[in-house]
């Protein structure tokens, strides 16, 4: 509720709803959420929400102060990334070796995802100066790197794609291994990629429709624009969005090789010169 007194009768009060409370419904939707992650995943479960509660506290306490005070949003953003897969992986999903070979994976596929970014941002001329969010950031922060905060979002917004597509190959790679122990680092890298290729089709669509949800608004924008449609497709905005998702998905797509050659290294045998013949012939 806010009051407003009037300057020519202070003890004239106006009253008018700033917004609604929504505390009780947000505790009740949390907790749903909580009694269903562990309902279903038990300890995994439990895992799962320790993860989020400590990828949570490392971009309050690292991320975002990190940004604020200078520092270049892209490097902060690929140092936090990488401190939150550490974490959450090996919490969620244990110390083990395919636990490492998904995080290389993933390092790897951020530093593609980081400098394709970069580049095209520059190339697009994208100064993630869109909205009134930015502009507001503006004002509070006139020496913040905006652009560099699109670079960080994008960083950010593709790790737990990242995290379920890395892990899924490492599992895959790590199970033909075991079915199979007399299988070639060779043999099991194109059986994992077959698989890889099948996976990346459906998480590719997720990914882009994520995007797309996200960013609904803009997409109502240009079906109801009456102005010439290239102009519309390219303005800041909407080159924003089309930039992230494509930087977004190359390095979801390169997750699946880096990670199941890593995979296929450190689950595999190295094939003996008979079979390097047979494989030849």
């Amino acid at each position: 509720l806010s009051v407003v007194s009037d300057p020519g009768d202070p003890s004239r009060l106006q009253y008018g709803i700033a917004d609604h409370q929504r505390g009780v419904p947000l505790l009740m939707l949390g907790a749903l959420f909580v009694i269903v992650v562990v309902g279903f995943g038990l300890r995994r479960g439990l895992a799962s929400l320790a993860g989020l509660a400590a990828c949570f506290g490392l971009l309050v306490a690292f991320v975002l102060p990190a940004i604020i005070s200078g520092q270049s949003p892209l490097l902060v953003a690929v140092v936090g990334a990488a401190a939150v897969m550490f974490v959450i992986m090996y919490l969620v999903h244990g110390i083990s070796v395919r636990t490492s070979v998904s995080i290389l994976g993933i390092l790897g596929a951020l530093v593609i995802t980081g400098l394709l970014g970069v580049l095209a941002t520059a190339a697009t001329h994208l100064t993630g100066f869109v909205g009134d969010d930015e502009l507001t950031l503006f004002h509070s922060l006139p020496g913040l790197d905006l652009r560099g905060v699109l670079l960080a979002g994008i960083i950010i917004g593709s790790l737990g794609v990242l995290d379920d597509v890395s892990i899924s190959q490492a599992a895959t790679v790590g199970e033909l291994a075991r079915t199979d122990p007399t299988r070639s680092r060779w043999q099991l890298y194109r059986s994992g990629i077959r698989v890889g290729r099948a996976h990346v089709a459906s998480v590719v669509n997720t990914l882009v429709l994520a995007y797309a949800g996200a960013s609904l608004p803009l997409l109502l924008l240009i079906a109801t624009s009456t102005g010439d449609l290239g102009s519309v497709l390219t303005s800041q905005g909407i080159a924003q969005e089309m930039v992230r998702s494509i930087v977004a998905t190359i390095g979801l797509i390169a997750a699946v090789p880096l990670t199941t050659a890593l995979a296929a290294w450190a689950y595999g045998k190295a094939p003996s010169g008979r079979r390097r013949r047979e494989q030849r012939a």
